[in-house]
């Protein structure tokens, strides 16, 4: 089971780090943000694809599709 740590401490405990802890920290966190959305990325193609392979995808213009996007 993942245990969970309140905001406030989390932020608390970086606080009692030292400056190159913290800049290791923000460069650790900054990395794994990066690879956390290229995962997202590619399981969001991997769908795409998997979608209009099997037909449920609909032509559109850019238009149309601008038109949804900002409604």
């Amino acid at each position: 089971m993942e245990q969970t740590i309140p905001f406030g401490e989390v932020l608390e405990a970086i606080d009692k780090l030292s400056w190159e802890e913290q800049e290791t920290l923000l460069d650790i966190v900054q990395h794994r943000l990066v690879e956390r959305g290229r995962k997202q990325l590619a399981a969001d193609i991997q769908e795409a694809r998997t979608e209009f392979a099997a037909g449920r995808c609909q032509p559109t213009t850019v238009e149309d599709l601008m038109k949804e996007i900002l409604s």
